[in-house]
């Protein structure tokens, strides 16, 4: 037999490049899974694989942490569809009409990895290297017709937090103990990102830089399938799809279908290893900022994954079985699953593409169009968010809409201007305004992760109609904010307290100096009435400031705030710029608690707060050192959500009482709220409300199996409530006599007898979107929101409800800023 040498010289060729591509064991010096790899040397794997497969790998940048480390995603393909990339992006993007053009049916498959979402669920990955090498050297048969996406690392941060801790913690050989050292991670842990957020929380929101740069090249693609890799308690085996419900009603009977095809794949080979794994448990469909949520309203197959271990598991566990869990074990499974993944999805990618195509057809949505009526800083805010997503919005004519008003929860009407906004959902992500600005999300079953209202309209404080006729818009009222000039004979300079936007402006003239007031109460001046919390910079009180007007007029126009220029301190109506209803703003020097006993999520909401949205200085103290901090440094505390029972004895009681007595501000929030409910001196008491909706001999007989759900009578999980507001008070300056809060638990605290009820829930109050149990709603009667209580010279204000919640809540945040500059400012030097 003859054999050409062109024939042994590809031969040749194929095994020679097989050999250059080394496994990660090779390229990394130890075998996979033996240790925690940190991200650079994940990012180094993955930079090798692309220079060694250049064919068939395409590695892209797309951001950077706020710890400066790469995020970055490799495309995994054939040669032939790597030459094609660009072609199939388009192609499936035109398929799904978010880009123009006519598409053509694709029998390529595009599916997505995602992996380390949460820092301490460090096995997937170390799955992820395995996973791109098996690919390419064992499976390269599935990329015929299928591209593969893969994001190593969402949250880098976070993993290198967990594995920097664990490298200096760990024995070796590591300990099994669930005891040991190793396998409790200290204070804030490695799970979020260096904000301290939860990005599989933040996929919807896109507060943090992870997920906003994750955004813009998602919907670039839009994959098909797009899997979550994660990990649970140690005890738990492995979690595949099918998902539990609920399910949000726009997922349509494919997506339920193929999740469960999938899940029957992955069963065969954890079947023929003898994994134990779970389904249709615990993970549902429904909040829709989840890694597998978001890309499942988007068209996708979204699904989680997830494998015993987390933070707590180690290099290796003894779990309660007597079992002994590893990284191996972890990282096995999550690459068999992975592979599975893509298996099928070749099998089926005809399908696949036909399927996704179907979903963008949105005839059947009952609302059309959303109508939202606001302060231009809150549609500013909107539409910086509608545009992460790349959803289409429009403003409306002058005209009368009609359909579900959000604030009577009832059939309403509006009049239009052309500064309203219009999101339709005649467009290729309709469902996903659907889901995003729904009154009420349809919710099939009480028992879920998350919570379960979240409306867009309620979130940001707008008047809203939901309208079932689509509303005709025009494209864009976008203006050039007027440049303010200098007026050196004005008396000063006067701005409306309407948003986050104007303590922004507030926040910038107080680090630069300037003194500047607010006012109490309304006033009228040269033909315009300013509103309670207006801030009036007067020229008299900066006589010190060089070039006073250049630099108040430079301040106001990168905040873009339009200031009016006042002749005279001599008011037209309301009081004079001299009154004492007029008062200087004491820039605050704050502090906030951190470390044990303190939420790292909440703590990191401050954080971020503080840094990237008002941009003024805090103090981050440690609970530890507490008790020898020097108080008087600073006239505001914050005590972030948190579990203070055992940092809080009576001594540092006493110690918090006179510091507050001399001047200080405290401001508790949420879970902080225990620790004083109750307390001497302090005015909150918890709610005490009889249960009466059943006897105690009901409860005592329900059946073992029934015990879960029937829980659910005495649970809120996040739902929305109206709450009376008192607009005269300094914390409520900028709102209306009402404020639609997110309520999150049951916990309720009782009116204030000797201090003000800022806002609050009335009389047999009911939740106007999302689940809250019978029980809970009996206990919520006349309960405090938001409240402060004088102690002395000083204020504890009380925060029952999180306002920075994941940062999304926009409505509630001025709350905030008017408890740190407003709210008994009378605070000089302790």
């Amino acid at each position: 037999m003859k054999i050409s040498l062109a024939f042994i010289i590809s031969i040749i060729t194929v095994v020679s490049a097989a050999a250059q591509l080394k496994s990660p064991s090779e390229f990394l010096g130890y075998e996979l899974g033996s240790k925690f790899t940190r991200h650079h040397e994940v990012i180094d794997y993955f930079n090798h694989v692309a220079n060694e497969k250049s064919n068939q790998v395409k590695l892209e940048i797309y951001g950077k942490t706020n710890e400066r480390r790469p995020l970055i995603l490799t495309y995994i393909s054939s040669e032939t569809n790597i030459n094609n990339l660009e072609t199939i992006r388009q192609n499936n993007l035109k398929n799904a009409g978010v880009l123009n053009g006519k598409g053509t049916q694709s029998d390529i498959a595009i599916v997505w990895l995602s992996y380390n979402v949460h820092g301490n669920e460090a096995s997937s990955t170390e799955a992820a290297m395995n996973t791109i090498y098996k690919l390419l050297t064992e499976k390269a048969s599935y990329l015929e017709n299928t591209v593969v996406i893969i994001d190593p690392c969402i949250n880098p941060d976070g993993r290198d937090r967990y594995v920097n801790w664990y490298h200096e913690t760990a024995s070796v050989p590591y300990d099994i103990d669930q005891q040991a050292s190793e396998h409790h991670e200290p204070w804030p842990g490695g799970r979020p990102n260096h904000y301290l957020f939860d990005l599989n929380r933040d996929w919807a929101w896109a507060t943090q830089v992870e997920s906003a740069s994750r955004l813009k090249v998602y919907n670039k693609w839009l994959p098909h399938i797009h899997v979550d890799f994660h990990e649970q308690g140690i005890n738990e085996p492995y979690y595949f799809a099918p998902a539990a419900e609920p399910f949000h009603e726009v997922i349509s009977d494919w997506q339920r279908d193929f999740q469960t095809q999938i899940g029957k794949n992955h069963s065969q080979y954890f079947d023929a290893e003898g994994w134990l794994y779970f389904t249709r448990e615990r993970f549902d469909l429904l909040y829709p900022s989840y890694g597998d949520t978001y890309p499942t309203f988007m068209g996708a197959i979204g699904m989680t994954y997830e494998q015993a271990g987390h933070g707590f598991a180690g290099l290796g566990i003894l779990n309660d079985e007597g079992n002994v869990l590893t990284l191996v074990d972890r990282m096995t499974h999550h690459t068999t699953t992975g592979l599975s993944t893509i298996e099928i999805a070749s099998e089926n990618a005809t399908k696949l593409n036909t399927e996704f195509a179907k979903f963008f057809d949105n005839t059947n949505l009952r609302y059309k169009s959303y109508v939202l009526k606001g302060h231009k800083d809150k549609i500013d805010r909107l539409t910086a968010l509608l545009d992460k997503h790349e959803i289409a919005y429009g403003f409306a004519k002058a005209d009368k809409v009609t359909g579900y008003d959000y604030k009577i929860a009832k059939q309403g009407q509006m009049n239009t201007t052309k500064n309203d906004l219009v999101v339709p959902t005649n467009q290729p992500k309709g469902k996903m305004v659907k889901v995003l600005f729904e009154p009420d999300a349809k919710l099939a079953d009480s028992l879920t992760y998350d919570i379960t209202a979240w409306s867009i309209p309620y979130a940001y404080g707008f008047d809203a109609i939901a309208s079932k006729t689509e509303v005709d818009t025009v494209a864009s009222t976008s203006t050039v904010v007027a440049k303010n000039n200098p007026e050196p004979k004005a008396t000063g300079y006067a701005i409306a307290w309407n948003s986050i936007d104007d303590a922004q402006f507030l926040s910038a003239l107080l680090k630069a100096d300037i003194q500047v007031r607010f006012t109490e109460k309304p006033f009228t001046s040269e033909g315009k009435t300013f509103n309670r919390g207006s801030l009036i910079i007067v020229r008299g009180d900066n006589k010190a400031t060089e070039k006073f007007d250049d630099l108040v007029i430079k301040i106001a126009d990168e905040n873009q705030r339009v200031l009016t220029a006042l002749s005279s301190g001599f008011s037209t109506s309301g009081p004079d710029f001299g009154s004492p209803d007029i008062k200087l703003v004491n820039p605050p020097k704050i502090a906030m608690l951190s470390g044990n006993y303190t939420s790292p999520n909440n703590y990191g909401e401050l954080w971020h707060f503080f840094e990237q949205q008002l941009h003024y200085p805090v103090t981050s103290v440690n609970t530890e050192n507490l008790n020898s901090t020097q108080l008087s440094k600073y006239n505001v505390l914050i005590l972030p959500n948190g579990y203070y029972t055992g940092l809080l004895d009576d001594k540092l009681i006493e110690k918090l009482k006179s510091w507050i007595s001399s001047g200080g501000k405290l401001i508790a929030i949420d879970g902080a709220l225990n620790s004083f409910a109750g307390k001497e001196g302090f005015g909150l008491q918890r709610n005490k409300v009889e249960d009466t909706s059943e006897s105690q001999d009901d409860s005592k007989r329900i059946k073992y199996a029934d015990r879960e759900r029937d829980n659910t009578k005495n649970l809120i999980t996040g739902a929305i409530f109206k709450t009376d507001v008192d607009p005269t008070h300094p914390m409520a300056f900028g709102y209306e006599d009402h404020y639609f809060t997110l309520k999150r638990g049951s916990s309720s605290f009782s009116l204030l007898d000797k201090g003000y009820n800022v806002a609050y829930l009335g009389d047999h109050p009911k939740n106007i979107s999302g689940f809250a149990g019978k029980a809970a709603l009996n206990k919520l009667d006349n309960s405090l929101i938001f409240g402060e209580q004088r102690m002395g010279n000083g204020s504890i204000i009380y925060m029952a409800e999180n306002v920075m919640f994941r940062s999304f809540w926009e409505n509630g945040k001025l709350f905030f800023a008017n408890a740190i500059f407003f709210v008994n400012n009378n605070l000089y030097e302790l």
